[in-house]
């Protein structure tokens, strides 16, 4: 997982910290790994600063478990949607209020979009198998596969998912934020397996790759609030947005009324509804920032708006996702809206509204999609 461990570097300089252990599966990266470490001064004992292995993950932090070997702080960083595989070994080997720091890559999923590409991708790991996006992998089973292939790949898929993220997800406008929700909620599943609880300190999303990253804390007992672990249901009639409870699965109906066609609601979860972020950990984070002279004096420019930006997503009044202002204009049948001229009218009519560090012309707020259409109009004077 750690590629050229040039991050594992980073750890031992930047952060200061007293011992890394370097892992990658691959034994041939093994001597570039070696060259960007030897940075550091190794040293032996117990005084060892830093120790590389190439086993598969599970392994190592089992190993470290079963010898009481336990961390501070554990970071999953692997392609696709493979660190799912490792949280339950992760939670075992890490110290109480712990940090582990989990990726996804898979942005198919949280998408709920092309089914097909992904379960084809999913195969070809599995199976080992290389081909190009033209040729169709599975072509040796012959007519048997054509006609009976797609009814396995869709078992697959539902298994695939389920498997990975503990979560059936369907296409919505802020599938991105869905990416990051179906990671911590995995997480959230796994820890609570174990009797633990965990809670995100900042959640962060890159459109390239596309890469979903979480920074989790972890301790014991469950969460103090259920609520946060359930589902989100969409409504494409009018827009709207609720979180469902277990309970009420049954039971789903959009408070707009329009229709009573359960065709417009889709489903997506269970999930993680709750916070991304936490205010307080994030103002730690960018006073560090400044201490370190990341940001301010004209430096660090784009990583100050970006914590910024996760303070003001952190506002316990902003529900979920997001509304894209293109989405609102279209509704409205008027222009699209400067997002500084929403925000400001949001804030007049005492709704809580914030940017969105996933979407640039999106924004979060607790007004329902009616009120932004309403507002939309009345600021292109309909």
């Amino acid at each position: 997982m750690c590629g050229c461990g040039i991050r594992s570097l980073r750890y031992l300089i930047e952060s200061n910290a007293d011992f890394v252990l370097a892992n990658d599966a691959n034994e041939r990266h093994r001597r570039v790994i070696l060259d960007n470490l030897a940075q550091v001064e190794r040293f032996q004992g117990e005084k060892k600063r830093w120790v590389i292995t190439h086993y598969e993950a599970t392994r190592v932090l089992t190993d470290c478990y079963l010898q009481r070997d336990y961390y501070d702080f554990i970071d999953l960083d692997s392609f696709g949607s493979d660190s799912s595989f490792f949280l339950r070994a992760a939670f075992s080997s890490l110290k109480l209020d712990g940090l582990v720091y989990v990726t996804s890559t898979d942005g198919y999923s949280s998408g709920g979009h092309r089914p097909f590409h992904l379960m084809c991708s999913h195969l070809n790991q599995k199976l080992g198998i290389i081909s190009t996006v033209t040729m169709n992998p599975f072509s040796f089973f012959g007519q048997w596969w054509d006609n009976y292939g797609f009814f396995i790949l869709f078992y697959f898929f539902i298994y695939s998912s389920l498997a990975a993220f503990g979560a059936y997800v369907r296409p919505m406008p802020y599938a991105n934020e869905l990416g990051l929700r179906i990671l911590i909620g995995g997480a959230v599943r796994e820890a609570s397996v174990l009797g633990y609880s965990v809670t995100p300190l900042f959640s962060y999303y890159s459109y390239h790759g596309p890469v979903f990253r979480v920074l989790l804390r972890m301790n014991r007992g469950k969460l103090p609030d259920d609520k946060y672990y359930g589902f989100i249901c969409y409504c494409n009639r009018c827009g709207n947005s609720q979180a469902v409870s277990w309970d009420k699965l049954g039971q789903i109906r959009c408070p707009c009324g329009i229709s009573n066609d359960s065709s417009s609601l889709v489903v997506s979860g269970p999930l993680w509804t709750g916070p991304l972020h936490s205010a307080d950990y994030i103002m730690e984070m960018l006073n560090l920032a400044e201490h370190w002279g990341w940001v301010g004096n004209d430096a660090g420019s784009h990583l100050e708006k970006l914590l910024k930006q996760m303070v003001e997503e952190s506002d316990p009044r902003l529900p979920f996702g997001f509304i894209k202002l293109d989405e609102v204009a279209r509704r409205a049948q008027a222009n699209t809206p400067s997002i500084r001229n929403m925000m400001n009218a949001l804030h007049k009519e005492g709704y809580a509204a914030s940017r969105s560090h996933i979407a640039a012309s999106a924004i979060k707020t607790d007004c329902p999609m009616a009120g932004c259409i309403r507002i939309a109009k009345e600021l292109h004077g309909c």
